[in-house]
């Protein structure tokens, strides 16, 4: 076509082509596909396929992930691929095949195999991650029937889960392996290994047994699941690729076209049709995996009128072996490089694949599978993006690039001109990256990459570099050096002159010394540049090359040219990490023979919901479809941390196409003032805004693309004042709310008077994000009479939520529904933050007299919500030469934000918790509540108590550095002791820490543990090892008595089935089902005919939030006087009709005109604490554990892996033990993010930089200790709570802080190599930059920090 035919056609402006794909085996025509929509938004809005979660909108979560199978013309096959519906543009799916979970199975028809393990396994707990865990696991088994662990491993570096801990995923998904076990999942019984008596024998304890799904034992004569029950994988019965798919995808290809509202989609058939548009549209982005392009628009608020998507191009997929290397098509997807190079590594001689090998190194850490997928090697290097993981190794390699335009085609070379600026290359915008061609390496050259990242998996890099050296012929002279940085400069840069250097001069010492030194002077950063971290940046460029200088000395030796290897004790600095698979062991107590079956109260059955979790069918709060009127809310939200509101502009909003409504504070019929305990915060902010996402206002229009945009063109003025953003900055300006709180026992000073010695010390403790998987998620409707108002909320507290509403809308609270059905995870951060949201929806629904829905994006909810309490322990601590501790002062400051919310109730936890399990005679605690201009934070899984205990850890860390005293021993010196006092007078009945420290010495063979660490760590220098034993002592009980109550209600159906509900709420924990244990033990009747639908305020009113890990205990005792009561009212009937049947008592009843309703009530007895006096008991009672934790760190680079963990965790006599297991690794899972992987960056403005999980890291399936053990304490019933169990929620999510204590003992081995001893402070979390600043070395040395106040920094330490 020529120029001007398409000028013509472009002004006629037809409409677009048709879009043809199958979803499910479906086949979908669509003739306005608009290309703004993603995939996700279809299925979910368009096609009511709510299986598929959105969990980030940025790939980073895999909730979202779903199978799209499409021919291959240039493989000429058939592939099948996980793919994050989130980013996948919907037009770009033209003849593919799309498989959501619900295309693979259901409860209603019949599961498949994927779908049934993993509910099975009890891999699903709050069910929002499930599916799209389950649909990367069905790709893979898609592509390969029989995968090794590793690649069931690899599947999953793309999905998150915030619940499980991981472990039940993997051990369920382990049965489909080529090593699944001995057994295989078949449950060959009589040629186990865990059945032919070896299981008692104490000596094998590791190797098969460990292997074992079931973790047997002799505590435990029965596995937490029967993988012989697993239905077989038949590959065979598979949904088929669609034949018309299949023939039309054979023919030639022409032009495909899509308009959208602002944009114009491209698919050309050609490289010349692809080179005539690009020089039409010369600012037309190309589209491949859209997985930059799709962040830009999303995140970034920018437009592209024009993509092109050449990914059916035949030369821009081409794949060809030439003499000089193999040269990749620029639309090549990361998978099939990487697959492509792969086989060039197997067939070809090593020195010819050095650089192969490399670059796949690269690729094993390059985000998640998913992204590999559709992700394309042009699109990495065209984005230009200075942290790239690939363009070092490509510069460094000098790649040749070959670009085309209409003018004709040229070849440049990857070097130092190519990026000339921040996100530019040098093409021309008519020009298009056609191909790149990665070389063989030669005899002589050798070739390393790296990339360092807070996470391993999925994570975007600090530093990354591709370094590349050539010896002349059979020597140890350097010939040629290439050292590329990312991370290090606005683009990827060369060391030129570090390089130019070393150039003629043979690779030794004095080589290495002057490269330091030179590197040092070379890649410097200003102190206050972007992403932060200078001295941890500027030391890795020194670290990494030494590392590479080291991998290349022991190459030189091993090819012969040089008689000197590398010293044996740094030879693990050369090694590749490599993962291995984790094993694990569960042990519980049985249920005591001659339980009844139907009895299901200790027997570890499955979540209730899992099965429909798995199969996409549970329905979450966004899954409601939507009613006919219904329309779409966005925040919009204050960009500034503290500041007076001039005016809000909001004409530009008005002209956004489907705008209905603005909606501010004037909207609001009741009262704006709200807030969980007092009502100190606006529902929309009146004239001040206090934080960055203060809630403004709010837009409501026909869709949510519609209204987010409309609510990003809502203009605000503002009148600046300072903020108060950090603790420091609180403290210097007291900026305080009251009280102050302070516990004290016995007399401190005489306590420092009688100590042998005095230390003083401070820990900063960070903040942390829920990162629950399912975002806030109101939908109010209102009813049209009486003011009344319906609410679907994802909250833990719907009467809280009722109340706020009814308050805001100006109603009684009798005319607020609040109903939740279950929530994808809530941790706390649904307590009292979700009405944030649910006030301003209800607001606009009664305002538009309308349904309204909002459903936060990752970024809004993280901007918006607040967290985990940041703080800041201050302590002074007198001891004895034996490490006994004699007195403590301790002062708290927590990092409140901008409302009270629940601050001063977790400090009061905090200050509970200040002594863990010690004795300590002379103690006192003081609490400040820091008022800052942040979101408020909140209650998080813990709510204070892990802040308390870690200080108490940091002294006790402290004490035993300074006495020189194994940390183990000094630790059980001063441990309570059955019958002690705690600093606020409690006196500590049925104390198990001392028998679960025994059982956890032993479970981890602890001592000849300490012994090989020590053994290891004499025989690396830069790599070393740690352990540590935590123990810890968790309060059960609201700390606001009122809070301890609940009820429930009973109803009993004419049929004999039973309906079920109580005040508490489901988010993934398993309350429901242990709910209907309860009733079902009650009864006695099988858990089969009780069903519990839903939480709402119009069935158990006045409830207490889900919180507090009290909810089983509350809730369960009210179920129990529930049923009770109806069991006493059959028991007539059951006296005279022994024989009969639970439901001929039932209707026996019903005819004689029984009540078989009931409502059960609760209050936890004897309860109270006045801080005046210091008496009273806060705690009904204790949860008690212990863990033992062992790591290694990577000296030169920070990172850390976690070797082996053993947890004993007391929860009484456990309701279920596969739930109660699942909640202690997910807990101590949450706790290992805390404290040594998530950090929340905030700009010195109070400006949030870590708003998703690009930023923000949360642990990975990768995170899990290689080895797991977990046993809960036998004999241990604890009479104050329902059927002797204990609560299990929060308090094991301390016991991560046997990673980080670990972890800092791994750092005081490698301090004492450069000679350094005693205390020394670690923040938390623990991350590979704090670590590595720790380990002082010759290499740190060459990198000073910059002076504080000298510069202002890119982001603080809130």
């Amino acid at each position: 076509m020529s120029t001007s035919d398409r000028e013509k056609k472009s002004t006629m402006d037809p409409p677009g082509n048709e879009l043809i794909f199958f979803v499910n085996g479906k086949r979908i025509l669509e003739r306005n596909a608009e290309p703004e929509m993603t995939l996700l938004t279809y299925l979910r809005r368009k096609l009511g396929l709510t299986g598929t979660k959105l969990g980030c909108a940025e790939g980073g979560c895999g909730a979202c992930t779903v199978m799209v199978s499409k021919f291959h013309r240039h493989q000429n096959r058939l592939v099948h691929h996980a793919v994050n519906a989130c980013l996948a543009p919907l037009c770009s799916l033209h003849l593919c095949a799309v498989t959501t979970v619900e295309g693979i199975g259901s409860v209603a028809s019949k599961l498949h195999p994927v779908q049934e393990r993993i509910a099975k396994a009890h891999g699903s707990q709050c069910g929002f991650c499930t599916p799209g865990i389950v649909m990367s696991m069905y790709s893979l088994l898609r592509n390969n029937p029989q995968p090794t662990m590793l690649d069931v491993e690899e599947a999953f570096q793309g999905n998150l889960c915030r619940c499980t801990g991981y472990r039940p995923i993997l051990e369920g998904y382990k049965t489909f392996t080529k090593e699944g076990g001995c057994c295989g999942g078949r449950g060959k019984a009589n040629g186990c290994c865990m059945t032919n008596g070896n299981a008692t024998n104490p000596d094998f304890t590791n190797g098969h047994k460990e292997d074992h799904i079931n973790g047997n034992s002799t505590m435990s004569d029965q596995p937490l699941y029967d993988p012989s029950e697993f239905m077989p994988l038949d590959p065979t019965q598979e949904v088929i690729f669609p034949p018309e798919l299949m023939s039309m995808s054979k023919e030639p290809l022409g032009e495909v076209r899509f308009r959208g509202e602002r944009l114009l989609w491209i698919q050309p058939s050609s490289l010349t049709e692809l080179l005539d548009l690009k020089a039409c549209y010369p600012d037309a982005k190309l589209v491949v995996g859209n997985t930059e392009v799709g962040i830009e628009m999303k995140f970034k608020n920018l437009l592209y009128p024009v993509i092109l998507a050449p990914a059916y191009i035949p030369q821009l997929n081409s794949i060809q072996h030439t003499k000089d290397g193999i040269v990749f098509g620029a639309s090549c997807t990361l998978t099939v490089m990487g697959d492509v190079l792969r086989t060039a590594v197997a067939k070809l001689p090593p020195h010819q694949t050095e650089l192969f090998k490399a670059i796949l190194e690269q690729l094993r850490w390059f985000a998640g599978l998913q992204i590999r997928n559709v992700a394309a090697v042009g699109g990495n290097i065209m984005t230009a993006s200075p942290i790239s993981d690939l363009n070092p190794v490509f510069m460094a390699a000098a790649c040749r690039l070959t670009l085309v335009s209409k003018g004709g085609t040229r070849v440049v070379e990857m070097d130092g001109q190519f990026f000339p600026g921040y996100r530019k290359t040098i093409l021309k915008p008519e020009e298009i990256l056609l191909s790149v061609e990665i070389p063989y390496t030669k005899k002589g050259q050798y070739f390393s990459a790296f990339k360092q990242s807070p996470r391993r998996e999925d994570d975007i890099s600090i530093v990354t570099c591709g370094m590349n050296v050539l010896f002349e012929e059979g020597s140890n002279v350097v010939k040629d050096l290439q050292l590329s940085y990312g991370g290090m400069a606005p683009t990827t840069v060369l060391a030129s002159g570090t390089s130019k250097k070393l150039l003629g001069r043979p690779w030794n010492e004095s080589l290495l010394e002057d490269a330091c030194v030179s590197l040092a002077e070379e890649m410097t950063l200003a102190p206050s540049v972007p992403g932060g971290m200078v001295t941890y940046r500027r030391t890795l460029t020194i670290s990494l090359f030494f590392k590479f200088y080291l991998t290349v000395q022991h190459k030189l030796a091993q090819d012969g040219v040089i008689v000197e290897d590398v010293r044996p004790d740094y030879s693990s600095a050369t090694e590749i990490f490599h993962a291995e698979t984790p094993s694990s062991v569960q042990l519980y107590q049985a249920v005591p023979p001659g339980q009844n079956t139907d009895d299901v109260v200790g027997r570890p059955i499955m979540h209730l919901s899992a099965l429909k979790q798995a199969t996409g069918e549970a329905i979450y709060c966004d899954d409601i479809p939507c009613y006919e009127n219904e329309l779409h809310l966005a925040l919009v939200t204050s960009t500034k941390a503290y500041a007076r509101i001039k005016s809000i502009d909001t004409a530009e909003a008005l002209a956004v196409p489907g705008f209905v409504s603005f909606v501010s504070f004037k909207d609001i019929c009741g009262s704006n003032m709200t807030g969980p305990a007092v009502y100190d915060e606006t529902v929309l902010a009146e004239d001040t805004v206090t934080c960055v996402g203060h809630i403004v206002g709010a837009v409501v229009a026909d869709t949510q693309a519609h209204a987010q945009r409309a609510a990003k063109a809502v203009k605000i003025s503002y009148e600046e004042m300072k903020p108060v953003v950090t603790i420091q900055d609180a403290i210097e300006s007291q900026s305080f709310y009251q009280p102050v709180r302070t516990i004290k026992k016995g007399d401190v000073a005489q306590g420092f008077k009688e100590s042998d010695h005095i230390l003083q010390g401070e820990i900063h403790i960070g903040g942390q994000e829920h990162f629950y998987l399912e975002t806030n998620c109101t939908l109010a409707v209102p009813r049209g009479e009486d003011g009344e108002m319906e609410l679907f909320a994802s909250t833990q507290s719907a009467s809280k939520t009722q109340a706020l509403v009814a308050k805001a809308l100006g109603v009684p609270a009798n005319r607020v529904v609040c109903r939740v059905k279950r929530m994808g995870g809530g941790f706390g951060g649904k307590e009292s933050r979700s009405t944030v949201l649910s006030t301003v929806v209800a607001v606009a629904a009664q305002k538009v007299k309308r349904p309204v829905r909002c459903m936060l994006d990752r970024d809004e909810d993280m901007l918006v919500t607040g967290g985990r309490h940041p703080f800041f322990g201050r302590y002074k601590v007198g001891y004895m030469n034996s490490g006994k501790v004699k007195a403590v002062e301790v002062t708290f400051y927590s990092n409140a934000g901008n409302s009270m919310d629940l601050s001063l109730s977790i400090m009061e936890r905090a200050l509970f918790h200040m002594e863990n399990s010690y004795n300590i005679p002379h103690m006192c605690g003081t609490g400040y509540l820091c008022k800052t201009n942040l979101p408020s934070n909140t209650a998080f899984r813990g709510f204070g108590g892990p802040q308390g205990m870690m200080v108490a850890e940091s002294w006790m860390s402290d004490v035993a550095l300074a006495c020189g005293v194994p940390s183990e021993e000094v630790r059980r010196l001063n441990l309570y002791k059955q019958g002690d006092l705690t600093p606020f007078n409690q006196c500590l009945q049925q104390f198990t820490i001392d028998r679960c420290w025994k059982e956890c010495l032993e479970i981890s063979n602890y001592h000849q543990r300490k012994a090989a660490v020590d053994e290891f760590n004499r025989q690396h220098r830069w790599t070393k090892r740690g352990i540590c034993m935590i123990p810890t002592k968790f309060g059960i009980s609201f700390t606001a008595v009122f809070l301890n109550q609940a009820g429930a209600l009973v109803h009993i159906y004419t049929d004999g089935s039973v309906l079920l509900t109580h005040g508490g709420t489901e988010m993934g924990q398993g309350l429901h089902t242990k709910m209907v244990q309860v009733a079902s033990r009650t009864l006695g009747i099988p858990s089969s005919k009780i069903h519990i639908t839903e939480t709402s305020t119009n069935t158990v009113p006045n409830t207490s939030p889900t919180a507090a890990s009290a909810s089983s205990d509350l809730n369960g005792m009210a179920v129990y006087n529930a049923c009770s009561t109806l069991q006493q009212r059959l028991e007539p009937y059951k006296v005279k009709n022994p024989t009969g049947t639970w439901e001929d008592w039932v209707r026996a009843a019903y005819f004689d005109r029984v009540n078989l309703s009931a409502n059960g009530f609760y209050k936890t007895p004897d309860l109270g604490y006045d801080f005046d006096t210091n008496s009273g008991r806060p705690f009904n009672y204790f949860s008690y554990g212990v863990a033992c934790s062992e790591v290694e760190i990577d000296c030169l680079t920070g990172s850390h892996k976690n070797v082996h963990t053993s947890i004993v965790m007391d929860v009484g006599k456990s309701l279920n033990p596969a739930l109660d297991i699942g909640q202690v690794e997910g807990a101590f899972m949450q706790g290992v993010g805390l404290f040594t992987l998530e950090e929340l960056r905030y700009s010195p403005q109070g400006y949030l930089f870590t708003r998703g999980p690009g930023m923000y890291k949360i642990p990975a399936f990768g995170d899990i200790p290689t080895e797991l053990k977990v046993s809960l304490l036998r004999d241990a019933p604890n009479e104050r709570a329902i059927f002797s169990s204990k609560a299990v929620g929060e308090p094991p999510l301390f016991l991560a802080a046997s990673v980080f204590y670990a972890i800092k003992e791994a750092i005081a081995a490698a301090r004492s190599e450069s000679g350094l001893s005693g205390t020394f402070r670690l923040d938390s979390p623990a991350t590979p930059e704090r670590i590595r600043n720790a380990c002082e070395d010759r290499f740190t040395k060459l990198c000073p920090p910059a002076k504080p106040g000298t510069f202002t920094p890119w982001a603080v330490q809130v």
